[in-house]
C-alpha cells in the first residue's frame, strides 16, 4: 500500500484525486504545514525540498521508492495504472504539454495571487495586479483550449487532476475583476463544473478535511 504524505492545498489534493480515481489503496499520512511538519528530518528524507506532496511506494521493483513533486507522483501512478496518462504517441505528448503547463504556469500564478490578495500581511497593489493579469491569461488560454476539446488533452488525464484544485481555489478567493472575466469564459466554467462533478474528484477534494 503507498504512503501518501499530503496536505490540504491545492497541490496536496492532486495525488489524493488521482488515488481515488484508479481506486487503488493508499495509506494517508498527513504533513502539517501549520506545524512546520514539512521540515521534520524523516519527511526531508523523502521530499527534501520540504514540500508536499511526496509518496513512498512499497512495492516499486528494487524496493521502496520515494517520489517527490507533484508531476512526477502523477505521472509515475498513471504509468503504473495504465490510466489517465496515454503510453505513448501524440496523445501522451498532449496529456504531458498541458499537465506541465498547469504545473508551471497556472498553478505557481495562482498560489501568488491567493497570497497577495488573500493572505499578506499588507496589499501590495503592483503585485495584485500582476498576478491578476496572469491568471486571466492563464486562465484565458484554458477557456481557448476547452472550446476545442472536453479536457485540456481531449480526454480526462492527470492534466485535469492537476489543474482543478487551483482552479477550485482560485474561484472561492478571485479578486472581482478576475471573477468577472471568469463569468466570461463559458468553456472552463463547462470544464470545471464537469471535472468537480466527478466522485473521485470529490473524494480527493475532501482527504483531510474536517
Amino acid at each position: 500500500m503507498i504512503d501518501l504524505y499530503t496536505w490540504t492545498t491545492p497541490n496536496g489534493r492532486k495525488v489524493p484525486i488521482l488515488m481515488e480515481e484508479l481506486g487503488v489503496p493508499y495509506r494517508l499520512r498527513p504533513v502539517d504545514l501549520g506545524k512546520d511538519e514539512q521540515f521534520a528530518p524523516a519527511f526531508l528524507a523523502i521530499s527534501p525540498n520540504n514540500k508536499i506532496p511526496a509518496i513512498v511506494d512499497p512495492d516499486a521493483p528494487g524496493g521502496p521508492l520515494p517520489i517527490f513533486e507533484s508531476g512526477a507522483i502523477l505521472i509515475y501512478l498513471a504509468d503504473k495504472h495504465g490510466q489517465f496518462l496515454p503510453p505513448g504517441g501524440a496523445a501522451r505528448w498532449k496529456a504531458l504539454e498541458w499537465l506541465f503547463w498547469g504545473i508551471g504556469g497556472l498553478g505557481p500564478m495562482l498560489g501568488q495571487l491567493y497570497f497577495f490578495s488573500s493572505r499578506a500581511p499588507e496589499r501590495l497593489p503592483l503585485a495584485i495586479d500582476r498576478f491578476t493579469a496572469e491568471a486571466a491569461r492563464l486562465l484565458g488560454v484554458m477557456d481557448r483550449r476547452l472550446g476545442e476539446a472536453d479536457y485540456l488533452a481531449g480526454d480526462y488525464s492527470i492534466a485535469d487532476i492537476a489543474a482543478y484544485p487551483w482552479v477550485a481555489m482560485a474561484t472561492e478567493f478571485m479578486p472581482e475583476e478576475l471573477a468577472e472575466r471568469w463569468s466570461r469564459m463559458a468553456h472552463a466554467r463547462r470544464w470545471f463544473d464537469a471535472v468537480g462533478a466527478r466522485p473521485a474528484v470529490q473524494r480527493g477534494m475532501a482527504v483531510l478535511k474536517d
